[in-house]
Parts: structure tokens; C-alpha cells; sequence
């Protein structure tokens, strides 16, 4: 992977998620220093847990990029660890099979991607840390605020940064020319960026989500009932039934299993949005299910089950801060349902995108922050929220599928099949970046002359 020469930009990027690490390699890749701050206190608290996370093709793109001194890509090194299907067989909830969904043209725009979401984000830290010389991963610092303030001087920009607390407690202010906040729904960039006194609670969405992931053996694999799901090496199924569907997964040759679903949630999102399940409570939302789910849920081992609770936002009028040197990126600036299969690849090119900018701009250190951002936030506010309906349509496909009309599943089983379009999967976010960059600055231009003081005649 190609290096551009130095920019003389430092960079401060919060939250080491997906979206924050690919940010960081996009930004070394551009030719920027880069600061990464994350408040665990190492990357094993974020890769240890988790069940399966996807990247479609828009969203792999970034992968095949980022090469490792031995060659190999990060695309290569997460395949090897993926779930090798290329279908997706869909059940009634009573058990009987409906239809089968292929992927197999989708190679025509790129890689599918589905795997551990642990093992995946490890894989891309690897690489970040193959980036050492630009970038710096600072474990264990909670930021606690962010700032953008004028610091009087004249033709300078703002001095903008955010302030840290420490390991060992002490507090830092750390400068910096960008400050890119991905540190998900909850960001605290979002108070400034929108102009908060406080930033309102995210919100339950009503449902909240099971999540498993554990070994085959000896339980499911020994199991008459389930064994088909291992056997044959990686399946993927899934079951539709009234407000619930069922997903389940096998992966690494059928030696592991992770089963998630999604439910009605009426709980308070203020007391917690993530903890530890109970098999037994699980199946009290599956009554009447078929057996292959009831002893999937049963099979789940101490402790391999949490309990997610779904949270939304209203769409942001913006993601970027007034004086414009302060970004929302990934979940922070629009959080995805699990439905829209998109979450993970938007955070990619959100990353890609904001390094492209930075790119691209040729003007004054002064003037290259402000107009990247504006032109980011440009470039990705229509395609991320037009992605983000896409979970709600498929869970209301599946959630409140007609199954007996006379346009109904059984007569059109293709009703149940994931939307799957070619102007998101075959998207290149830094091919578009490029390709609209003339129109864009020309655009963010008259806006700045509309609100330039114009003398007195």
C-alpha cells in the first residue's frame, strides 16, 4: 500500500471501532500523522466477545487495499477465517423450509465478508500496527470533552482537540488540526457538533437483539436435531416468524456456531443496553418455534449469551462542527439496524471517504481541514441515510411477512429475500469521492461567498 508524502496534519481520531481504525489507515495511506484514542485498555476488551458482523462488497473494497508486508491483503487473511457460504436458506418458524437466497452474482461488484467480529477487528488492528510510524494508539484514555475554540490570532484557524483522562487519572489536553469522533451512539462529539447544551439519550428502537457464539462441539454437532448445521461444513439459515427472526451460522469448517434474533424490547434504555442472557429467557419468545431453534438457544453454554438492546437516532441535520473541524463518523454520526447488513461497511467508507477529502483539497493548512469535512459530510449524508431505511424495510419484511394471501410468501417466497442493490453493494466510496470532488468544492465555494460580509457601496 502507497504512502502519500508527508501532509504536516495531525489528526486525532476517538474510538478505535471499525470505523475509527479504518479512518486511521486511510489517513496514514494520505500522508497524516494520526492520533488514536480508545478508553479500553487494550484491543483483546473489544475482540474477546461478539457475534458475527458483515462486510458486503462497498464495503470490502478497503480491505483489498491494505496489504501486509508478506503481501497478503487484510481481505485474504479475513476470508480465510469466514463463513464460506454464498447462500441463505429461509424457514418458517415452524420449521418448514421456504426458499433459498443466492449471492453468487454479487461477486461482480466484491467481496463478501462475514465473519467473528472479534477475529475481523483484530485483524484490522494487525494492520494498523503495521502503520506505526504514523499512527499512535493510545489504550486506556477516556475523552471527556472536545473543544474547537478561536484562539484570536489572525488568519489561524480554531485550536480544536479534545481533553483526556488518563490511565493513571490525570487529565491532557491534546491539540490537534482534525478531530474525528467515532466512538459510537453515544459519542460526546455529538454535543458540540450539534450545538448541545446536552445531547439527548439515544433511544430503545422496541426491540433488542439474543446473540451466541460458542464451539459445535460436542452439543450441536452430537445432536440429531442440529448436526445438519455442522456436518457439511459452514451453513446459514434463517427463521421468520411473527416479529422475530431467527439467524443462525456455522463457520471455521462448521466447528463454531453463532445464532442471534431479534425481539420485542420494552425496557429502559437508561438502565442498560448490553448484558448477559439467560437461555431460558430466550425461549420464552420462541414458543411454538421448531426444534432446531429451541435447541440451538438450549445448547448455549454459560455465559456465551447477551443480551443487546437495539437504539436508534433521529437522522442528524449534520456531522460536522461549526467551524468545521470536528467530524461524527460511523455509528456516531448514524447508527445502523442489524437488517440493513450495512453497519460495518458505512463505517469503512466513512473512513475512506473523510481521507480521500483530505486528499484532494489544495488550498492553505488553514483552509484544508474545514473544506474536507464539509465536503465529507457532503459527499456521505444522502447515501448513509438512505442505507440506514434499508434495515427497516427488511425487518418489516421479515417481522410482519403476508404468508397466506394471494401475493403471499408461500405463493412468492421471494418476498422473504434481502434487499440486495446494485447503487449500495457495488458503491466505491473513494471512486466517487474522486469523481465528485469538482462539483462538491465548487458547491461548498458559493456557500462561503453567500456568507462572506460583503462592504458598504
Amino acid at each position: 500500500m502507497t504512502t502519500s508524502q508527508p501532509s504536516g496534519l495531525q489528526i486525532l481520531i476517538v474510538g478505535a471501532g471499525f470505523a475509527g481504525l479504518s479512518a486511521a489507515i486511510e489517513c496514514a495511506r494520505t500522508g497524516h500523522k494520526v492520533t488514536l484514542f480508545d478508553k479500553v485498555s487494550s484491543i483483546d476488551e473489544i475482540t474477546r466477545y461478539g457475534d458475527i458482523v458483515s462486510f458486503d462488497p462497498n464495503g470490502s473494497r478497503a480491505f483489498q487495499k491494505w496489504v501486509f508486508p508478506d503481501t497478503s491483503s487484510v481481505a485474504e487473511r479475513m476470508e480465510e477465517i469466514s463463513r464460506q457460504t454464498d447462500w441463505l436458506d429461509l424457514f418458517h418458524y415452524q420449521g418448514e423450509f421456504v426458499t433459498r437466497q443466492s449471492f453468487v452474482e454479487e461477486t461482480k461488484w466484491g467481496r463478501r465478508i462475514n465473519g467473528h467480529r472479534g477475529g475481523l477487528h483484530r485483524l484490522v488492528y494487525e494492520f494498523v500496527k503495521t502503520r506505526r510510524e504514523e499512527v499512535e494508539v493510545r489504550w486506556g484514555v477516556r475523552v471527556v470533552k472536545y473543544f474547537e475554540e478561536s484562539d484570536g490570532a489572525e488568519n489561524e484557524g480554531p485550536q480544536v482537540g479534545v481533553v483526556i483522562k488518563g490511565p493513571d487519572g490525570k487529565m491532557e489536553k491534546v491539540m490537534g488540526d482534525a478531530v474525528l469522533a467515532a466512538e459510537g451512539v453515544r459519542s460526546r462529539g455529538r454535543k458540540l457538533v450539534l450545538g448541545l447544551e446536552e445531547d439527548e439519550q439515544p433511544k430503545s428502537s422496541g426491540y433488542a437483539v439474543y446473540r451466541a457464539w460458542f464451539p459445535s462441539e460436542p452439543v450441536i454437532a452430537k445432536n440429531p436435531i442440529t448436526k445438519h448445521l455442522v456436518e457439511k461444513g459452514d451453513q446459514h439459515e434463517g427463521y421468520i416468524g411473527p416479529d422475530i427472526h431467527f439467524l443462525v451460522s456455522s463457520i471455521k469448517g462448521g466447528s463454531e456456531i453463532n445464532w442471534v434474533f431479534t425481539h420485542i424490547d420494552d425496557g429502559n434504555i437508561e438502565e442498560s443496553w448490553q448484558f448477559p442472557g439467560r437461555p431460558e429467557e430466550a425461549l420464552a419468545y420462541l414458543e411454538g418455534w421448531c426444534p432446531v431453534v429451541r435447541e440451538l438457544v438450549k445448547a448455549t453454554p454459560p455465559g456465551r449469551l447477551i443480551d443487546y438492546k437495539l437504539v436508534y437516532r433521529e437522522p442528524l441535520p449534520k456531522f460536522v462542527s461549526p467551524k468545521g473541524r470536528i467530524a461524527l463518523i460511523g455509528d456516531a454520526a448514524h447508527p445502523f439496524l442489524p437488517t440493513s447488513i450495512q453497519g460495518a461497511s458505512q463505517s469503512i467508507e466513512d473512513g475512506t471517504v473523510v481521507a480521500a477529502c483530505f486528499k484532494r483539497v489544495e488550498m492553505s493548512k488553514e483552509q484544508v481541514v474545514p473544506t474536507a469535512l464539509k465536503a465529507y459530510e457532503k459527499l456521505r449524508y444522502e447515501i448513509v441515510h438512505k442505507a440506514q431505511a434499508m434495515g427497516l424495510k427488511t425487518r418489516e419484511r421479515w417481522h410482519k411477512a403476508d404468508w397466506d394471501g394471494p401475493e403471499g410468501v408461500w405463493k412468492v417466497p421471494e418476498k422473504l429475500w434481502l434487499l440486495r442493490e446494485e447503487w449500495l453493494l457495488g458503491f466505491d466510496a473513494e471512486g466517487d469521492t474522486y469523481k465528485r470532488w469538482p462539483a462538491i468544492v465548487k458547491e461548498l465555494q458559493r456557500k462561503d461567498d453567500s456568507h462572506r460580509p460583503r462592504g458598504k457601496l
